[in-house]
């Protein structure tokens, strides 16, 4: 059985900083993190899609979080397709055509700021968060294995928004795909019907929960997020969670609903429910155990 090891994605959104979920004493960048640590073994790194990440942030991030804690880190939104505005470019590249020169560059800068995480043992893998415009095909396939390429020898993980790749005409040729790049499927829990996603890689499963509001597909990004999850809904995942966690030696649970306290707290129930139903995971993080690639 995999280690299952839950978390939200991201620590420092404001509404939850707003919330009650942070105790007081613990309203500076440092001991927020810290804190989070003490509750669970997980977190995503959702700042990294917005704006290249340093080093220093880095490694401040491994410094205040135990040994075995694990980062998912999402890539920079220049790398996965999505409009990325040129203000959050380095100011060296915001006139440069958007080619693969370019992201080129931008990933080799990225990686060379997530390194202190690989080298600490923190690294949990990368987050490739794919556009719902990015459609299954050829072209679509050559775009993921350049980006694949450029990263080989790290973690790397592959969500689809757009859930076409995973219909059942496609899903086979998407898992072929995925296996053959040594890169990790992505689950997500979302409005849209939900198709099985399988184990792609030995080393890693993921899902990641964005709730199921009816505007999932319009509004403002607090519209299409925001859910409240009941234990039902997560009940239904108990099965594949427990599918994939016998497959796969980690398995990281993400919880991306909003607002206020919302992901923690979802976070929380999943981890009751698990205990109820005697599926091991990790409360903390889990000390000594190895990652990166």
């Amino acid at each position: 059985m995999a280690d299952i090891l839950i978390g939200t994605c991201g620590w420092t959104d404001p509404n939850l900083l707003r919330s009650d979920w942070y105790p007081p004493g613990t309203g500076t960048p440092e001991k927020r993190l810290r804190h989070y640590a003490t509750r669970f073994p997980l977190v995503e790194a959702d700042s990294p899609y917005y704006a290249l990440p340093s080093s220093r942030t880095t490694t401040h991030w491994a410094e205040r979080t135990p040994p075995g804690f694990r980062f998912d880190v999402k890539a920079f939104s220049l790398l996965t397709g999505h409009p990325t505005r040129p203000a959050a470019l380095p100011p060296d590249l915001r006139a440069h055509p958007r080619n693969e020169a370019l992201r080129t560059e931008v990933w080799t800068r990225y990686a060379e700021a997530l390194t202190p995480l690989l080298h600490s043992g923190r690294l949990g893998t990368l987050l490739f968060q794919y556009p719902a415009s990015l459609h299954p095909g050829p072209e679509a396939e050559t775009f993921i294995r350049t980006a694949r390429e450029r990263a080989e020898g790290w973690p790397f993980a592959v969500e689809f928004r757009d859930p076409a790749w995973w219909h059942p005409a496609n899903a086979p040729r998407t898992t072929s795909f995925l296996k053959d790049l040594n890169a990790t499927a992505v689950a997500t829990d979302t409005p849209d019907p939900r198709h099985p996603v399988p184990v792609t890689t030995p080393h890693l499963t993921i899902v990641r929960f964005h709730g199921r509001s009816p505007h999932w597909r319009t509004g403002t990004k607090e519209d299409r997020f925001r859910h409240t999850y009941t234990e039902r809904e997560l009940e239904e995942w108990l099965p594949h969670i427990h599918t994939s966690a016998a497959a796969a030696a980690e398995t990281h649970l993400l919880f991306n609903n909003c607002c206020g306290d919302a992901a923690p707290r979802a976070a929380e129930m999943m981890r009751d429910l698990l205990s109820r139903r005697g599926i091991p995971h990790q409360r903390t993080a889990p000390e000594g155990r190895p990652t990166g690639p």
